[in-house]
C-alpha cells in the first residue's frame, strides 16, 4: 500500500515535471530499485543498523526475529520496530515499479487529444490532470498492482527468511525444506486464490475508472 499511494504520487509529479531534476532523480531512484535484488538489499539493511548498534548502542530496528510477547503499547512498538526493515525491502523495489509505471502511463494519456481539448476550453491545469489524465492513466497500474501480488509473495518468502519473521514466505520455506507436499499445496493453492481474487478487482475497477468498459 505504501508503494501504490508513494510510488502514483512520484509517477505523477514526475510526468508534469517531465526532464527536471526531481524527475532525473527519481528515475536514477527507481532503476537502483529495480537493479537490487531483494535478498541483497535486505542482508544490506541488517548490516547497516547493525553497524549502527554496535558504534552508537542505537536500537532503532531490529534486523530479526520477533519474539515479544503480545499485548500493549510495548508490543506495538517492538513490532512495528521489527516490522520496518522488512516492509523498507518490500517497498523499495515496488516503489520503482509502480513510480515508472505510472510515470510512463500518466505521459501517454496527457498528450492525448481529449486532454488538449479540454487545456484549449479553459479548464484549469490540476482539473486536467486529476479529473482527466489521472483517472485514464490508472488503468495500466490497476493492472500491474493486480499481478505485483503474485510477485509479492515471493518477495515476502525471500524477506521473512532473511529477517526471520513467521510468515506465509516461512511457513513455505519450512513446509519445503521438510518435504511436506501437502502443506506446500495448501500455500500454493492460498496463494493461487488470492491472485485470482486480485485479478478479478482489478477487472471489475477497470469499469469505475473507464466508463468505455461495460461488463453485461
Amino acid at each position: 500500500m505504501l508503494a501504490i499511494v508513494i510510488g502514483v504520487a512520484v509517477g505523477i509529479y514526475s510526468a508534469i515535471r517531465q526532464y527536471s531534476p526531481f524527475d532525473y532523480s527519481f528515475t536514477s531512484i527507481s532503476f537502483l530499485g529495480f537493479a537490487m535484488p531483494v535478498f541483497w538489499l535486505a542482508l544490506v539493511l541488517q548490516i547497516l543498523f547493525v553497524d549502527i548498534y554496535n558504534h552508537w548502542h542505537v536500537r532503532v530496528f531490529y534486523t530479526s526475529g520477533l519474539n515479544t510477547v503480545p499485548g500493549g503499547p510495548a508490543w506495538s512498538l517492538d513490532r512495528a520496530q521489527h516490522l520496518a526493515l522488512p516492509v523498507m525491502t518490500l517497498f523499495v523495489v515496488s516503489f520503482a515499479l509502480y513510480s515508472r509505471y505510472m510515470r510512463a502511463s500518466m505521459l501517454d494519456v496527457i498528450n492525448s487529444d481529449y486532454v488538449r481539448t479540454a487545456r484549449a476550453k479553459g479548464v484549469r491545469e490540476r482539473k486536467v490532470v486529476m479529473r482527466h489524465v489521472f483517472r485514464n492513466a490508472l488503468i495500466p497500474i490497476t493492472t500491474v498492482a493486480a499481478l505485483n501480488v503474485g510477485g509479492l509473495l515471493g518477495g515476502a518468502i525471500v524477506t521473512e527468511t532473511v529477517f526471520t519473521l513467521d510468515g506465509m514466505g516461512a511457513y513455505f520455506v519450512r513446509a519445503l525444506g521438510q518435504g511436506d507436499t501437502y502443506e506446500v499445496m495448501a500455500y500454493l493453492l492460498v496463494a493461487a486464490v488470492i491472485i485470482i481474487v486480485f485479478n478479478l478487482i482489478a477487472d471489475i475497477t477497470y469499469g469505475f475508472l473507464d466508463p468505455r468498459i461495460r461488463y453485461d
